[in-house]
């Protein structure tokens, strides 16, 4: 509707700084529909190209929604430090790329990547740059940042309410970018039947025009993570604050993700993801996400010995 698509406008300018307007936004249901559909669209709109390039360690849809079109799925590198390296990627893989994934903040790391650099590798190179920004609320390093803030030509910003206003369930996500690849998803993505319902329109209409909510949960979130980080110090594991997101990016002892695993759940009573499930760089790491209530919070510090 109009109301959703005007919420969505004026949520860019007030918490991004980005001037839009409506033929530059678009809809979907929830964003992991958006993540595995968009290269069977873009193959369509670009049959010379076969190849969807994402971080290695990442959301695994990135990846299935390559396979599923039947598309080359690349990995891209990361750094040290978790970033996607854009000088990693083959020029060979680039001519045949349909489009390039970053995640900032990252799932599963909480790096931010720098997303100037990449509007600007997709530019010169005609490779669309879809940014995933579902976390972009809760960036602890500094301000939160989006792709559209370097211009919109040839770039995608994909978010969704499931992360900012604990929403899962509504399946209201929206995109922002280059007007012909907005305009080109919303007359696709139609016949697909791909609509968000009216009610839960209106829903996400009201989520959009309140930071209130989201500005608590976001407190929420942080303390929760200090709190954890205290948890595993307690039982000798390391972990920083991640620059955004709600996780917590674990180095296993030994690089035994497994062990750690296993352990944190025998001690604690917490279930973690291990590392490769989110690509083979990620093996030797545990996932810990920050998502428990308070109260099943305070069970977990009373059996690692804290008050």
């Amino acid at each position: 509707t109009r109301d959703l698509l005007d919420a969505v406008v004026q949520w860019f300018g007030r918490r991004i700084g980005a001037v839009l307007d409506d033929t530059q936004v678009g809809a979907c249901v929830g964003t992991k529909e958006l993540v595995t559909s968009l290269p069977q669209l873009l193959r369509l709109r670009n049959p010379g190209r076969d190849t969807v390039l994402y971080p290695a360690v990442s959301y695994p849809s990135y990846e299935m929604g390559a396979i599923l079109a039947g598309c080359r799925a690349v990995p891209v590198a990361l750094d040290a430090d978790w970033r996607i390296d854009l000088a990693s990627i083959d020029e060979a893989d680039a001519e045949r790329a349909l489009c390039l994934w970053v995640n900032t903040p990252g799932n599963p790391a909480g790096a931010l990547d720098d997303l100037e650099a990449a509007s600007h590798w997709g530019r010169a190179r005609n490779v669309p740059v879809v940014s995933d920004e579902c976390y972009i609320e809760f960036t602890w390093a500094g301000k939160p940042r989006s792709i559209v803030q370097h211009g919109m030509t040839g770039v995608l910003a994909v978010h969704s309410l499931s992360k900012r206003s604990n929403l899962a369930g509504l399946r209201v996500g929206f995109y922002a970018g280059d007007p012909d690849l907005v305009w080109y998803l919303r007359e696709t993505r139609k016949h697909q039947g791909l609509l968000v319902p009216g009610p839960a329109q209106i829903a996400g209409v009201a989520s959009l025009q309140d930071q209130d909510h989201v500005d608590v949960q976001a407190d929420r979130y942080r303390q929760r993570l200090d709190s954890l980080i205290e948890v595993l110090a307690a039982l000798d594991l390391k972990a920083d604050m991640p620059e955004g997101g709600f996780y917590l990016w674990v180095e296993a002892p030994d690089g035994d993700e497994t062990a750690l695993c296993l352990r944190l759940a025998e001690e604690l009573g917490v279930l973690t993801t291990p590392g490769k499930t989110f690509g083979k760089g990620g093996a030797g790491y545990v996932r810990i996400a920050a998502v428990v209530p308070d109260d099943s919070l305070d069970l977990v510090r009373m059996r690692a010995g804290l008050t």
